[in-house]
C-alpha cells in the first residue's frame, strides 16, 4: 500500500518567497522557492506542489519566473497553482516548466474552463483544489469557500467534487479551512466523502502535525499525503515519515 501513497511538501508562496500561515492568515516566512524544492528532492519528496497564495485576490498571473526557477531545482514532479484562471494561463505555468496545474476559485466562477483544461493539457495535468469549512446547513456539512478561503459561495462541497469529478480531472485537492495549519490533523471526514464520493485520486491537505495525522489521512483514502509547515520548520523529517508510514502501511 506504502507504494501508492505519495508524500507532497507545498510551497505556499508569497512575493516570490516560501510562506506558511494558520487557517490561510498568520503568515511567515519559510525561505527561498527553488532551495526548499532542491532539499524536498533530496530528502526523498514524491512529488511537490507550490501554491501563490495572493494571486487570485491580486487578479495577476502565477509568477512565471519563480515556476522556471523551481522547475530547474526540481527532480519530481510538481503542481503549480494560484492565479489559473483559464486554459492559456494553465498551459503558460506548463510551458513554465510544471508537471501539473491546479486551479480553484476561477474554474469554480466559470467551470466550463475545467473541461478546457482538461482538453487543451490532458487530466493527468489538471487538479482542482477545493477549500472547504465547516456548515452543518449543507448535506455533507461543508461549504466551498473561495478567494483563498475568503468568500463563502453556499455551494455544498460533496456535490462540487462530484461535478469536478466529472469534468475528467486528474486529481481533487480538498483543504479545510479549520484544519489548515493548525498542526491538529487532517479533517478525515472531508477526505472520507470526497473519497467516497469521487474517481479520481484524493490529496489530504490542511493540519498535519504528527507522522500519524498521515497515516490517519492514508486510512482515509488520500493517496497524496500534502504538508508544509511541518516540514518547512523542520518538525517532521521526510525520510522518518517514510518509515513510518513503511511499519503502518505494510
Amino acid at each position: 500500500m506504502l507504494k501508492s501513497i505519495k508524500i507532497m511538501p507545498c510551497l505556499d508562496m508569497q512575493n516570490g518567497r516560501v510562506v506558511k500561515g494558520v487557517h490561510f492568515v498568520d503568515i511567515r516566512d519559510a525561505g527561498d522557492p527553488a532551495e526548499c524544492a532542491k532539499a524536498y528532492c533530496a530528502a526523498g519528496a514524491d512529488e511537490l506542489a507550490m501554491l501563490d497564495i495572493t494571486a487570485t485576490i491580486e487578479n495577476r498571473k502565477t509568477m512565471l519566473d519563480v515556476v522556471r526557477r523551481v522547475a530547474q531545482a526540481a527532480t519530481v514532479p510538481f503542481t503549480v497553482g494560484g492565479g489559473i484562471r483559464n486554459a492559456a494561463s494553465a498551459a503558460e505555468v506548463i510551458e513554465a516548466g510544471a508537471n501539473k496545474i491546479s486551479t480553484s476559485s476561477a474554474v469554480f466562477r466559470k467551470p466550463e474552463e475545467i473541461r478546457e483544461m482538461v482538453r487543451l493539457l490532458g487530466s493527468e495535468k489538471v487538479t482542482v483544489a477545493i477549500d472547504v469549512d465547516r456548515n452543518p446547513k449543507l448535506a455533507s456539512g461543508y461549504e466551498v469557500y473561495i478567494d483563498g478561503g475568503r468568500t463563502a459561495t453556499g455551494k455544498d462541497a460533496i456535490e462540487w467534487a462530484k461535478q469536478v469529478d466529472g469534468y475528467g480531472v486528474g486529481c481533487i485537492l480538498p483543504t479545510s479551512k479549520a484544519a489548515d495549519g493548525a498542526r491538529t490533523g487532517y479533517d478525515l471526514n472531508i477526505i472520507r466523502q470526497i473519497v467516497k464520493a469521487v474517481s479520481v485520486p484524493v490529496v489530504a491537505s490542511g493540519g498535519a502535525g504528527t507522522m500519524e495525522h498521515f497515516y490517519e489521512a492514508a486510512m482515509a483514502g488520500a493517496t497524496i499525503l500534502l504538508a508544509a509547515s511541518v516540514f518547512h520548520f523542520g518538525l517532521i523529517q521526510i525520510p522518518e515519515l517514510k518509515k513510518y508510514l513503511q511499519s503502518k502501511l505494510i
